[in-house]
């Protein structure tokens, strides 16, 4: 069994033993913790991904409960561990939890947490800079200023798109398509077309709010429309955003046949999961169509890209920092540490997982409950 190179130990002490498989920003969510009789233990092992087997070693003999990541692939082999040692809680420091069997934890008893409520802007804001960088063909131009290439100013020099006019397309407008749909009609006066299940009646309120400003200012008012089908928002659409939850209906939903029908000099944005891209079809597409762009924050076999990605120009890939901000990662911590520690002590489950701000408010005891756990229901919670 492989063992991780060092652990740190905080308040060794502590009644509960708490493990976390890797650091995570901030310290509240430290002070939460061993303040409430926590032994917490940090691993420190330099590996970016833990094996089962590294996460085995980490539980050990006792373990009260554990916050993961998303890298981790959380079944029945460790929730059978963590429940022989005594846990009752595990939590992913991320909003999905597509690495985690729930059954599996159903069967063994352990609660499962995440973290929504809090990465709604800052992946918004991600996706936004990402359709900026591709349609400006920012990362390009900056090559070619390193590179030493750059002799005066050219006609056709890195000539990108307008965004400011033309459509955006968003795909899924729950809470963090809609957020990107409003930064960029409100920011770049676009457009909008969407295709959701649901309709997102909050966002066209929205949306013809803001065309009834302009036009009062004398302006061309920005509309709406939401497509019946998901063909309808890709032939229209000048800017495509991701946003749908990753199943069984949703793999690959960016396959040859719909990239066919996007415009040529399209932009395309993935900031949800990897695998809602066909990326060998992707590549292709790329290299037939020199004028078409994407951005991309998450890849389909992450921490891989699909062969011939990293060579296209006309690709913008980053990676998977869409919840990079400062206060979003800290307030993932935060709520990560309060679902294990509110689980082991006896607390309910807080009634909208989405409405977290009495958590991550620094100023004030975070309230008496486990912000958000999954499978609250299954357990009997």
């Amino acid at each position: 069994m492989a063992k991780p190179i060092s652990m740190e130990v905080w308040n060794p002490s502590g009644k509960y033993r708490v493990v976390s498989t890797k650091s995570m920003p901030g310290a509240r969510w430290i002070r939460l913790l061993t303040d409430n009789d926590c032994r917490l233990e940090i691993c420190t092992d330099p590996k970016t991904i833990l094996s089962v087997d590294d996460i085995l070693a980490l539980i050990g003999d006792r373990c009260d409960g554990i916050i993961g990541q998303l890298t981790e692939d959380w079944g029945e082999v460790l929730f059978s561990a963590l429940k022989r040692a005594g846990g009752t809680a595990f939590s992913n420091m991320a909003v999905g939890y597509n690495n985690v069997d729930v059954e599996a934890a159903n069967r063994n008893g352990i609660a499962v947490g995440n973290t929504p409520g809090v990465l709604t802007e800052t992946t918004a804001e991600l996706a936004a800079s990402l359709t900026l960088s591709a349609a400006r063909r920012i990362v390009e131009a900056d090559q070619f200023m390193r590179a030493g290439l750059y002799e005066g100013w050219l006609p056709h020099l890195f000539v990108g798109n307008l965004l400011k006019g033309q459509t955006v397309g968003v795909i899924g407008a729950g809470r963090i398509g809609s957020a990107y749909a409003r930064m960029m009609i409100e920011g770049f006066k676009m457009n909008l077309i969407y295709y959701d299940l649901y309709q997102a009646t909050r966002l066209e309120k929205f949306v013809t709010a803001y065309g009834q400003f302009l036009k009062a200012n004398g302006e061309q008012p920005v509309t709406w429309k939401r497509a019946a089908t998901m063909e309808d928002v890709l032939r229209e659409a000048d800017v495509i955003s991701l946003h749908p939850v990753l199943d069984k209906t949703t793999y690959h939903l960016i396959n040859p046949e719909r990239l066919a029908i996007m415009k040529k000099e399209a932009v395309l944005v993935n900031a949800s999961r990897g695998p809602v891209i066909d990326e060998l079809a992707l590549v292709e597409h790329l290299k037939a169509n020199p004028m078409f762009r994407v951005g991309l924050d998450v890849f389909e076999d992450e921490p891989y890209m699909k062969p011939g990605l990293a060579d296209m120009k006309n690709a913008v890939v980053v990676p998977h920092i869409a919840s990079a901000s400062k206060w979003t990662r800290e307030g993932m911590a935060t709520l990560a540490a309060l679902n294990v520690l509110g689980k082991i002590k006896g607390y309910p489950v807080w009634g909208n997982p989405n409405q977290v701000e009495p958590f991550l408010n620094e100023n004030a005891a975070p309230p008496p409950a486990c912000p958000s756990i999954v499978n609250a229901k299954q357990l009997g919670w």
